[in-house]
């Protein structure tokens, strides 16, 4: 299923025009910790925060707190990878989502991404995790699926999860073998391996660490 499937236009964003009380009912009404806010044209000029929103005067209009405008977004044909990022970034529960002229199309809710993220192969699918270590002018990623798949491995997926100073560490997933081979084949390629499970116990950890992150941004 596409990403762009998750969009919802369930509120209808508010204008400069309406009064920080509109902007309170909102908030009462709903569990977002940010609301949309267009101009005359449809055009995404920010977002105005829970917190921010109870701050001030409720009579008066909210073009007098423009200044207070959060001005995170993702794109239509944004990653969802990246719009993840992008939630974590700005401590958000909700997510504009804007075309290529900046007009809102409406928005992603953090539940719906980190399922997308929960449900992925690198989750779901039994295999071992192995965890590569090289500096970061030698690795490749055409290297390692080369060393996984001349072991009849299948690679499940794989990301950068650290980089320090000229090192790179590599999360891979790996299924329809065992890792000893793999492991040996690393290390002749002059890979550190920095962790090698298996089991599944490093991906539960993920997915707890993945269970915190939503629980961090359900605000």
């Amino acid at each position: 299923m596409k990403l762009s499937e998750y969009i919802i236009n369930d509120i209808k964003p508010l204008s400069t025009t309406n009064k920080i009380s509109d902007l309170q009912l909102l908030f009462k009404q709903l569990s977002l910790s940010h609301v949309p806010i267009l101009d005359e044209n449809n055009t995404y000029l920010g977002s105005f925060s829970e917190t921010d929103a109870y701050c001030f005067d409720s009579q008066k209009p909210i073009s007098e707190f423009v200044y207070t405008f959060e001005d995170f977004f993702v794109r239509n044909n944004t990653l969802w990878l990246d719009v993840l990022e992008t939630f974590a970034k700005n401590t958000t529960n909700m997510m504009p989502v804007l075309n290529e002229e900046n007009q809102y199309l409406g928005y992603f809710e953090i539940n719906d991404v980190i399922g997308l993220f929960s449900e992925s192969p690198f989750f779901s699918e039994a295999g071992g995790v192995l965890v590569v270590e090289k500096s970061i002018a030698d690795y490749s990623f055409s290297e390692i699926s080369q060393i996984v798949e001349s072991n009849n491995g299948k690679l499940l997926g794989a990301f950068v999860s650290k980089m320090n100073n000229d090192l790179i560490q590599v999360t891979l997933k790996i299924g329809n073998t065992g890792l000893n081979d793999i492991i040996q084949t690393f290390r002749r390629y002059s890979y550190n391996i920095v962790s090698g499970h298996e089991e599944d116990s490093y991906i539960e950890s993920l997915k707890e660490r993945s269970d915190y992150l939503n629980k961090y941004l359900d605000i």
